[in-house]
């Protein structure tokens, strides 16, 4: 399993109905080929305003993108299986993943593909997954969804350049 791991600046994306990559954000990342995605906060001035930096924001696993690409996105978007969005309430990675903790805010990676990390973090990743609960039609699941002033659950495009 291909699992995406990178360090989010920013909330609402994925939104709150689990649709990932609805702000366009990532750049060339976006058309990576992955089966999970695990969103923590980064370190930098603007996730420690929205309150994610160094924490677990959200995961999701069994992806499916879209067949097609939405005019004016630079890739498709994506749903999953099974979602967990966490936001500014989720643990710090440390607690629950302190070698995948290290292997990502140590050095200032930005995105990690899961492929060909240590069997330790291997384990780590499965254990976050793990967390991420089965989509059902008529509720995501979501926990302690706080919105910024101004901003709309479905989107808010931020100050900074994703």
């Amino acid at each position: 399993m291909r699992v995406l791991i990178y360090k989010r600046t920013h909330p609402f994306d994925p939104n709150d109905d689990g649709v990932f990559r609805c702000e366009d954000c990532m750049g060339a990342v976006r058309r990576r080929r992955f089966d999970a995605v695990i969103g923590v906060g980064g370190i930098g001035p603007e996730a420690q305003s929205w309150k994610i930096d160094r924490r677990l924001n959200w995961v999701g696993a069994g992806a499916h993108p879209s067949d097609t690409v939405p005019v004016g996105h630079r890739g498709p978007l994506v749903t999953f299986d099974r979602f967990l969005l966490l936001e500014d309430r989720g643990p710090e990675p440390k607690s629950i993943a302190p070698a995948l903790a290290r292997h990502v805010y140590a050095v200032h990676r930005r995105v990690v593909m899961s492929d060909g990390l240590s069997p330790t973090i291997q384990r780590e990743i499965e254990k976050i997954l793990s967390l991420a609960l089965p989509r059902r039609k008529d509720r995501l699941v979501r926990v302690g969804r706080k919105l910024a002033p101004g901003c709309r659950p479905k989107g808010c495009r931020t100050a900074v350049r994703c």
